[in-house]
């Protein structure tokens, strides 16, 4: 009596050493989110573009058919597609946990004990049926079912199933940043391929603009007014401007070829309309206010879910260091015969166990791996920190992006307008021989220079309204 007193006495002990050892795990410490400004710059909106869907964001037919098409074909969506199914799945595991745990089976066996043995010597000393002693080789037939269950006492399942649940949440809302992602790059590199097309239309013109000046020039030295330099100096002109023809070619084809890739698809020519390049004016763009943020940009809300994900990893790991209380049984018929398999009440067996666990040993184990959540926890706390602060950044940049580069684009036009016009005065000047063959030279390949850098700028204007509307959060609804 006084040994099993000891053992209840250790029992207590151990298990009030678990509560208090718990008590003393120290908690997770806590940072603060930035605080958001209550504006960008100056910004009086109150209106937010990234609630427009795409479709009425981008108003060009043949953009909008590609995008369709990448939403649909993508292979970098498509993975993103399975860790949404692996979430899933894993939330079904999750659940599964909080249902007992039943499997049915039959066995068969033998087994021969020694006759000079405890349970020999029971065997033959006892008859099954009068006059029937238990053979000396014993089989064994068994049927039934066996059941457990772990009941969840201190939530550590909950919390692992809430956890898994949030993460499936976490997937779906990065496959969002995925399709966001997507749209803004196929937007940027369509009109990029829309800039190139009227690059390689300027080249052209200015080819043959300084063909026809090559004319001129043999004639003026035929006429001895210029040297040979002068026309071999405009046939060197007229060979770089069409280098400039193919490098755009290739910049052409490489174009096409990323966005067949982005589209899932081999490499085809993009259905396109060039003229919408020149034609079409850059969207205007709402900001909205910086807290919007917070509910607009899909990897600030992924951010966010991980972070409570990992708050119920904390928790779940915390209690493993409490006792676990779990029932366990079996019913089912147990022979050593088969035909007395099914004789009841003699042939039927049934198990019944309730078990309080607690962890004594291996507690550093258990104390890691709560220190290692806490860790993730801590991690994922300064994540979202950093994925709120990348936010605000990079919607700021782009709207002092987009103003910069209007006013670039007003410069660039007047300077083309400027340059246009010297050269028809420069070669006029240059018939009545008041300037050299150099000057028109210089003033043509000026004014090719800037008519390239007036299409490069409202590229980049567009550009720069696609990425606004990415990083308010736009292009996945």
């Amino acid at each position: 009596m006084n040994v099993q007193k000891n053992y209840y006495k250790i029992g207590i002990i151990a298990l009030f050493a678990t509560f208090t050892s718990c008590k003393m795990l120290a908690p997770v410490e806590s940072i603060e989110k930035p605080e958001l400004p209550v504006s960008f710059a100056d910004s009086k909106d109150t209106i937010n573009s990234a609630t427009i869907k795409w479709k009425s964001f981008f108003s060009d037919k043949n953009l909008q058919s590609l995008i369709d098409t990448a939403l649909t074909n993508n292979i970098d969506l498509q993975m993103t597609l399975q860790d949404i199914e692996i979430a899933r799945n894993d939330v079904r595991i999750k659940k599964g946990l909080f249902l007992p745990t039943v499997s049915g089976g039959l066995a068969v066996g033998t087994e021969k004990v020694g006759r000079y043995t405890s349970t020999g010597a029971g065997d033959a000393s006892t008859d099954i049926t009068p006059g029937h002693t238990v053979p000396e080789t014993l089989n064994d037939f068994s049927l039934g079912i066996r059941a457990s269950w772990e009941v969840d006492i201190w939530k550590k399942l909950r919390n692992s199933k809430k956890a898994a649940a949030t993460r499936y949440l976490a997937t779906i809302e990065g496959k969002n940043f995925v399709v966001t992602n997507l749209v803004a790059e196929i937007a940027n590199s369509y009109y990029e391929l829309l800039s190139l097309d009227n690059q390689m239309d300027v080249i052209k013109e200015t080819i043959q603009l300084q063909k026809n000046a090559l004319e001129i020039v043999k004639v003026q030295k035929d006429a001895a007014r210029v040297t040979l330099l002068a026309v071999r100096k405009y046939e060197a002109e007229v060979l770089n401007s069409e280098s400039l023809e193919f490098d755009i070619k290739q910049q052409i084809k490489e174009n096409e070829n990323k966005i067949n890739f982005l589209l899932g698809r081999y490499p085809q020519t993009i259905v396109r309309d060039k003229t919408v390049f020149e034609s079409q004016i850059p969207i205007q763009i709402n900001s909205g206010i910086p807290s919007q943020l917070l509910a607009n940009r899909p990897d600030i809300k992924q951010a966010e879910l991980e972070l409570f994900a990992t708050r119920c990893d904390v928790k779940a790991a915390q209690a493993e260091f409490y006792p676990s209380f779990s029932i366990s049984g079996g019913l089912g018929f147990q022979a050593f015969k088969p035909s007395l398999l099914f004789t009841t009440p003699e042939s039927l067996a049934y198990s019944l166990l309730g078990e309080l666990t607690a962890p004594l040993i291996n507690r550093n184990a258990i104390k890691a791996e709560f220190n290692k959540a806490k860790a993730y926890q801590v991690q994922a706390m300064y994540n979202y920190q950093k994925t709120i602060l990348n936010g605000y950044v990079e919607v700021s940049n782009e709207l002092s992006n987009i103003k910069n580069l209007e006013q670039l684009y007003a410069l660039k036009s007047k300077e083309v307008e400027a340059l246009n016009s010297s050269i028809s005065i420069s070669n006029d000047l240059f018939r009545s021989s008041k300037v050299d063959y150099f000057e028109v030279l210089m003033t043509q390949r000026d004014a090719l220079s800037s008519k390239l850098e007036l299409i490069e700028a409202k590229k980049r204007e567009f550009n720069a309204v696609v990425n606004v509307y990415k990083a308010l959060g736009g292009g996945w609804n």
